[in-house]
């Protein structure tokens, strides 16, 4: 792949981090690596590289210049108390989800673009499908995938389907915050973590007093918050939730998992009569290396999910998806295969991606 090329500079290192994130902007760049001994490097279109050919390495005073100059004082007593931060950070080009650490080599800034505009479900493609979970006045929705595959995007742009077509109090709880989101038809609080309350699950506890109609919460991170989350959303609230898992089968069993054994008969039950889809991600590189594509797997509840969430065999779930395409079900197999026969993606990407790789094997014929 041809490296993204970008302006020339005159000095290194660039004076202030707006100066990167300006060139990031510029070139795409979804993240921006600011490191000791390494030069300044970028990922574009998911391919980490230096932002500028044979560009000098950074020392360890130049990082902690550059960090000094741009994070709040808050954020610095954070840094020198636990060894990181995250924060959110604003400048005149953009929005960014900022994570900075102390490593053994120094201080690292590692900063996440954000597209400033919340693009609506239209805009990111996402099935015409997936707006019917968004008209639920109750129930759990359950956006899943690794770190940077798209959750945060597409969660927002479901939040901002129900603000355009209800009238509700949407609350959302983030850590930080990172599509802002303005009220349109509905009236959205946009709570962070560590900034605006604790914890999510405080923030959480204090939501449910405060009228909300639909709850976004940015990460379920521990026992307490799953607890909540799957309350609120049997007691009359619709919740939209992430978790750091691969696919629905997975994503169930880590929700359930995370109860001791003596509750999760009772959960099980709850999960079965709340749970209103889960819809897991992976950004997958486009096979010309221009840009990344979007693989959905989707699981929606019914009958034959509820009953298999129950019995506690979500090892079933694959077999229901695969013959749920009317309920607008899809397997992450199907739909890699789907984005390869486009010729969107290769056939290696399809095959280090998948579940089942002696099936998808078969297909491919490889």
């Amino acid at each position: 792949m041809s490296e993204v090329s970008a302006p020339e500079i005159e000095s290194h290192p660039l004076p202030h981090v707006d100066n990167y994130l300006q060139v990031g902007q510029q070139a795409g760049a979804s993240d921006v690596h600011l490191g000791v001994a390494a030069p300044p490097i970028w990922r574009v279109h998911g391919i980490l590289q230096p932002m500028w050919p044979d560009a000098p390495i950074l020392t360890k005073e130049q990082t902690v210049s550059l960090a000094e100059a741009f994070m709040p004082e808050v954020y610095k007593e954070e840094l020198n108390a636990r060894g990181d931060s995250d924060f959110a950070y604003e400048n005149d080009y953009g929005r960014y989800r900022v994570s900075v650490i102390r490593q053994r080599l120094g201080i690292e800034v590692v900063f996440r673009l954000i597209n400033a505009d919340v693009r609506t479900m239209d805009q990111l493609g996402l099935p015409e499908y997936l707006k019917l979970l968004t008209r639920y006045q109750n129930g759990l929705i359950l956006v899943t995938g690794s770190v940077g595959s798209g959750k945060s995007t597409t969660l927002a742009a479901m939040i901002q389907q129900i603000n355009m077509e209800r009238h509700d109090h949407i609350i959302t709880l983030e850590d930080p915050i990172e599509y802002v989101i303005r009220s349109r038809n509905c009236h959205v609080s946009q709570r962070e973590v560590f900034t605006h309350t604790q914890s999510f699950a405080t923030a959480l506890r204090a939501a449910l007093r405060e009228d909300p109609d639909v709850i976004m919460v940015g990460e379920m991170r521990d026992l307490e918050t799953i607890s909540l989350a799957i309350t609120a959303a049997e007691t009359g609230h619709l919740v939209l939730a992430t978790l750091h898992t691969a696919n629905a089968s997975r994503t169930l069993a880590r929700l359930l998992d995370v109860f001791p054994p003596e509750q999760q008969e009772h959960i099980r039950v709850m999960v079965a009569e709340s749970l209103r889809g889960v819809i897991s991600h992976q950004l997958i590189p486009r096979k010309d290396g221009t840009a990344r594509v979007l693989a959905l797997e989707i699981l929606t509840n019914t009958p034959a999910v509820a009953n298999v969430i129950r019995e506690n065999k979500t090892y079933l779930l694959p077999g229901i998806i695969q013959t749920g395409k009317k309920q607008g079900m899809r397997l992450m197999d199907d739909a890699l295969i789907d984005l390869y026969e486009n010729d969107l993606i290769s056939a290696e990407e399809v095959y280090a991606r998948a579940d089942q790789k002696h099936i998808v094997r078969q297909q491919l014929k490889l």
